[in-house]
């Protein structure tokens, strides 16, 4: 995990915007396969935005800077995916949830829980780990190193 928490603010032009800036995708999952979670924070009106991009979707400011994020939440609403993509077949069914972190950044991923299990305020930590071999079937050449991420229960 990095130990810089100096916010990193938003570029303002196409030139500024490098492929490890954490406002594209490949650098917001290059930093949370470094173990940091990222999130833009508007300085406007402190909506948290994850994964990061370069205006804030709630006022439309352009003021945002990518803070780190706790890996904590609860879960908002959850379903169960019973017909996923036919390389993630054997894996059904599986259970997706939004997690709304205790920043108020919301996160769509995997809960590790079976549906049956899972619950709305349900209290999660979110990991991360290497994709499996399926995984890697489904993801593009630029995705290929991404880290999966997924909440436990906490």
């Amino acid at each position: 995990m990095s130990d810089d928490t100096t916010p990193t603010p938003v570029p303002h032009s196409p030139d500024e915007y490098t492929a490890d800036s954490p406002f594209t995708l490949p650098g917001f999952f290059a930093a949370l396969a470094d173990g940091d979670l990222l999130a833009a924070v508007c300085g406007d009106c402190g909506v948290h935005l994850i994964p990061p991009r370069p205006a804030c979707y709630a006022c439309g400011g352009r003021n945002l800077r990518a803070e780190p994020q706790p890996r904590t939440g609860d879960v908002v609403t959850y379903t169960e995916v019973r017909t996923p993509p036919p390389a993630l077949a054997d894996r059904a069914p599986y259970t997706i949830a939004v997690v709304e972190l205790d920043t108020g950044a919301r996160l769509t991923g995997r809960l590790t829980v079976p549906y049956a299990d899972a619950t709305i305020d349900m209290r999660v930590r979110l990991t991360t780990r290497p994709p499996a071999d399926d995984e890697l079937a489904m993801a593009r050449q630029h995705e290929r190193d991404w880290p999966i991420h997924e909440f436990e229960p906490a």
